[in-house]
């Protein structure tokens, strides 16, 4: 079975679901199919936007590949993860299953010199960034904070604070525009995130300032189990032309056109025009974490039609159709998908405890008294189990 369908496998509730469960309605208006930039249709054919089509005209069939490469290795790193938690090997994990196509594709439109803030669950940026896998599972297994630098990769530290990267990134960006440098900023953040307050001061000072920011946003239909119609009377999208900059709803499954229309908000940004919106519209296919169950909330009809909208499966067709990838490509990334997920399953295991007083460090710049006094205390608690068992 090929790794694209690892979304299918599992196994789907009848649409009675738990009994005595509550789901939300869903607003009839806002399920009507939206209007979007797309360039790949779920069934793989190619359609040409008269606006975007330039930023990705000039991509070749080894590219296709590898952006394709890129999302199975990612879903598959995504499963392992799961997997482990379940194990209980990690405490918690966020997956990012059903939104590959919007975290590759604008993860390939980045320079290496742009600066990317992400929040938790921005797994297939990571990937673009150089960051290794396993490294995004130190802070998931309670074994450290990050463990990445994150200057190494211009990939920050996964934020847990819904929204508060925003304000960061844009400080960042209003800094580098005073720098001079031609480089760009993007924040990652999903539709729950959007109704924080940070998210709302960073799009004003974004757009007072003309950082060189992109706000991506992965609409992924659920803050939890709040439906993007509790939290917005319009798209999105639209909340940028309030604070006086554009934005622009994206097919989140669609691969190519995150591609194209991240390359055109990062041009806008480098260029010195200021911050723009996108808004992928995508769906997050499995809990919004492992200690979620989505069968509360959600009919399982709601996820049958998005997997028809895979967007593993559509770049699937469309290189099949094009004649640009054969049965040895995919044959050789599933044994290749397989060998990451043995080497993730391995790592986290042989990751070491951590030192039980590094939680003590770098509390202040010079040092505390009180965080002196409270690293004794912890120390001889620590004493009296080596006493206990000595008797």
């Amino acid at each position: 079975m090929t790794v694209e369908s690892t979304a299918a496998r599992k196994p789907r509730r009848s649409a009675g679901g738990k009994a005595g469960t509550k789901r939300t309605t869903r607003n009839t208006a806002q399920d009507t199919e939206p209007e979007l930039v797309q360039l790949l249709t779920p069934e793989g054919e190619r359609v040409k936007n008269a606006e975007y089509e330039q930023y990705v005209a000039g991509v070749t069939p080894e590219e296709l590949r590898g952006l394709y490469r890129d999302m199975v290795l990612t879903r598959r790193f995504d499963a392992e993860a799961t997997a482990l938690q379940r194990q209980g090997e990690l405490g918690l994990w966020a997956s990012l299953l059903g939104q590959e196509a919007a975290q590759i594709g604008s993860g390939r439109a980045l320079r290496d010199d742009d600066y990317v803030f992400p929040t938790y669950r921005e797994h297939g940026v990571a990937w673009c960034r150089g960051v290794d896998p396993t490294n995004l599972l130190g802070m998931f297994r309670g074994v450290n904070n990050g463990g990445w630098d994150p200057n190494g990769n211009n990939f920050h530290l996964y934020t847990i604070v819904i929204g508060s990267q925003t304000l960061h990134a844009t400080g960042y960006a209003m800094g580098i525009a005073k720098d001079g440098a031609d480089s760009a900023v993007i924040a990652y953040f999903g539709d729950g995130a959007s109704s924080q307050g940070d998210v709302a001061e960073s799009f004003t000072f974004s757009a007072v300032y003309n950082a060189p920011v992109v706000f991506f946003c992965q609409n992924n239909q659920w803050a939890i189990s709040e439906p993007t119609e509790r939290q917005t009377r319009v798209p999105l999208y639209q909340r940028a032309r309030g604070y006086g900059f554009p934005g622009v709803r994206v097919d989140g499954n669609d691969v190519l056109a995150c591609l194209a229309v991240t390359k055109w908000a990062l041009e806008r940004a480098r260029n010195g025009e200021g911050p723009t919106l996108v808004e992928a519209y995508t769906y997050r296919m499995g809990a919004h974490t492992t200690s979620d169950d989505p069968t509360r909330y959600r009919h399982d009809d709601e996820r049958a039609a998005w997997e028809a909208k895979d967007p593993i499966l559509r770049l699937r067709r469309y290189l099949e159709a094009s004649n640009h990838a054969d049965e040895g490509f995919f044959a050789e990334l599933e044994t290749e998908s397989e060998a990451l997920g043995r080497r993730v399953r391995e790592a986290v295991r042989a990751m070491p405890d951590p030192d039980h007083f590094a939680m003590f460090e770098n509390v202040y710049a010079d040092g505390h008294a009180l965080v002196d006094e409270e690293r004794a205390q912890f120390a001889a608690y620590q004493a009296s189990f080596a006493d206990v068992e000595g008797v």
